[in-house]
């Protein structure tokens, strides 16, 4: 009974390291053309991709529109006075796109 078991064991061993050499056999040939794929994808979609994005940013940052200021009554609401300034700005506030409560801060235009 012990034999069968070994001899079990040994074919099932064999036939694993067959099939093992088989499929890196195949994939060799495989994760060339893989390479190539991702290669020629990373130049003709993903670097054109960045480039469209970045464009399309740099042409939205230098739009000066200031939006209009409405007063909504669920926003821009203070229950407590910040820490530091005049406890009306938050920490990290722009005044040309940042309202206050009562509006945006400067000239009117």
């Amino acid at each position: 009974m012990a034999a069968l078991g070994r001899l079990s064991q040994a074919l099932l061993k064999s036939s694993v390291t067959q099939s093992r050499r088989q499929l890196s056999a195949a994939a060799a040939g495989h994760g060339e053309q893989s390479a190539k794929t991702w290669k020629i994808l990373t130049f003709l979609v993903a670097l054109p991709g960045v480039g469209v994005c970045m464009l399309n940013t740099f042409l939205k940052e230098h739009s000066h529109d200031r939006p209009e200021f409405v007063p909504y009554s669920h926003l821009r609401i203070r229950s407590k006075r910040f820490p530091w300034g005049d406890g009306n700005k938050s920490l990290f506030h722009n005044a040309h796109v940042n309202a206050l409560p009562d509006g945006y801060e400067g000239h009117d235009e």
